[in-house]
């Protein structure tokens, strides 16, 4: 009899753990709250503009390649990629600096503001290009259920050139003086994972992602890759149930045996049931744990829980404007206050920031199609300690207002008398929408001792059949480990389980 597995939700890592069970032969069911796939990546039309409301930096293009590929299909059967020249721009103080795409023109740039740093460069690159190499094919693959799987040759005679016992602030500032350099550097991990001191030095890698791998933009927008997993998801099989949120599951000898959802018809709420050989949960792991699960079948106590480092929340604002903005570029980074400061009321004060840096992505500079002719489309995004409470109208209107002068300021533009859309979307609506821990965005911090196995594990310690995906788990935050760690979900379940017939 072919084995049944339901998924719970359908983000990246929820579509990659259920396409990587329907090839083993296992009839899969995706359950999904929202009435679209996506999870934290989904999409939204209004007024012609088309806004991706996650998600907005493709990085490590090969990792998407190898997915598909396991599939025997191709990114480029789904989607065409643009190389973003420049990267994207970063504005400074004193003004704006463009990062090219071209790695030589990036030597030259960091040698024109510290003499001598492109040797170093290049140093510090090598470097990253190892641990990237190392980190993608082999560690991150790795489940995290036992200190065994690191008993291998290259990682454990590498251990020391991985970096991991290091901060990438002090690898950072080894090579490079500079401060606009050394931030350049941190970035990645200050606004996806931990301060850079308390990051390890193996996410140099993710620098290697940004300077060698290049940033892309896949044509029409991120939401394409939603959409790609989702069409090889149906191709393999895999139904998909929109708007039924999981809500109760049933058990036997320690195992679930039954998925129970509320499904939407028409307003009404219609309770599912669904029998189950394995359970993945790609929802909030928290979440499942606390809500769904009794307590005597959670892994974790909720002490354990409020001791977890989160990587940031967001405040985000989806912007409509009735003009174009000359100049500006698809992606901006604002570091035009203290990158310390910010940083701090992040990850230690956790307090509402005083002048934060925040983020601008302008898509409809590269994507006409996201907005109506002549409008431009934006993506604003301050990044906020996760756990804050009373995000509400007021506050989110003091932000926007704080960020579009500093905008208008460094542009020498009028903004936000031509807005004729506006959004907004923070901690409070991660947690309606997503069940999301501490309205989190990214999930847990990048730190050494959330690493691998110090991360909440993949399967769970109290029920045989139960397994987790996604940004709370194995290998971490961001859309390539997502896919990853649907795979390496998929893996496990296979390992215990095996394949279907």
């Amino acid at each position: 009899m072919t084995k049944k597995a339901i998924v719970i939700g359908s983000g990246f890592a929820g579509l990659s753990a259920a396409s990587f069970l329907a090839k083993a032969g296992w009839d899969v069911t995706v359950l999904e709250k929202h009435n679209q796939p996506g999870g934290r990546a989904r999409q939204f039309k209004v007024d012609g503009f088309t806004f991706d409301m996650g998600p907005s930096w493709y990085w490590m293009p090969d990792v998407f390649e190898r997915y598909f590929k396991q599939f025997g299909k191709s990114v480029s059967d789904y989607y065409q990629l643009i190389r973003l020249d420049p990267s994207y721009r970063i504005v400074w103080k004193d003004g704006p600096m463009d990062i090219p795409a071209d790695y030589n023109a990036f030597r030259d740039l960091f040698e024109s503001i510290e003499p001598g740093s492109g040797d170093k460069l290049d140093k510090y690159i090598g470097e990253a290009a190892y641990k990237y190499q190392v980190g993608i094919n082999k560690l991150v693959f790795k489940p995290g259920q036992s200190l065994t799987e690191f008993l291998d040759k290259e990682l454990v005679s590498g251990i020391f050139r991985l970096d991991v016992f290091n901060s990438i602030k002090k690898h950072v500032s080894k090579h490079f003086n500079n401060p606009k350099l050394k931030e350049l550097m941190e970035f990645p991990v200050l606004f996806l994972g931990a301060l850079p001191e308390d990051t390890p030095a193996l996410y140099s890698l993710m620098n290697y992602a940004d300077i060698k791998g290049g940033t892309w933009y896949p044509e029409r927008g991120m939401y394409q890759i939603v959409e790609a997993m989702y069409l090889l998801a149906v191709e393999l099989g895999v139904k998909f149930k929109f708007e039924e949120e999981v809500t109760n599951v049933t058990f036997q000898d320690n195992s679930i045996r039954t998925v129970i959802s509320n499904a939407t018809h028409d307003g009404i709420k219609i309770p599912q049931m669904y029998k189950a050989d394995v359970v993945v949960a790609g929802a909030d792991y928290h979440h499942v744990e606390t809500k769904i699960l009794p307590k005597e079948f959670r892994s974790y106590s909720e002490a354990y829980w409020e001791k977890r480092v989160m990587a940031p929340g967001c405040l985000i604002f989806y912007i409509g404007l009735n003009k174009k903005i000359s100049g500006i570029l698809h992606h901006t980074l604002f570091f035009d206050t203290s990158f310390a400061v910010h940083g701090d009321e992040i990850y230690t004060s956790k307090k509402w920031p005083t002048d934060p840096l925040f983020y601008v992505s302008a898509v409809s500079v590269t994507d006409p199609q996201s907005a109506p002719e002549g409008c431009e489309n934006l993506f604003l995004l301050i990044p906020v300690a996760a756990g804050l409470k009373n995000d509400d109208e007021a506050l989110r209107d003091h932000y926007f207002d704080l960020i579009i002068n500093r905008m208008e300021k460094h542009l020498g533009q009028t903004i936000k008398e031509s807005i004729i859309y506006k959004r907004s979307y923070s901690n409070s609506d991660f947690i309606n929408d997503y069940h999301s821990f501490k309205g989190n965005a990214y999930g847990l911090a990048n730190t050494l001792l959330q690493t691998a196995i110090l991360k909440p594990a993949c399967k769970s310690k109290k029920l045989k059949n139960l397994f987790y995906t996604g940004q709370l788990t194995v290998p971490g935050p961001g859309v390539p480990p997502s896919l990853i760690s649907g795979e390496v979900v998929a893996g496990e379940v296979i390992k215990a389980f095996g394949k279907s017939n």
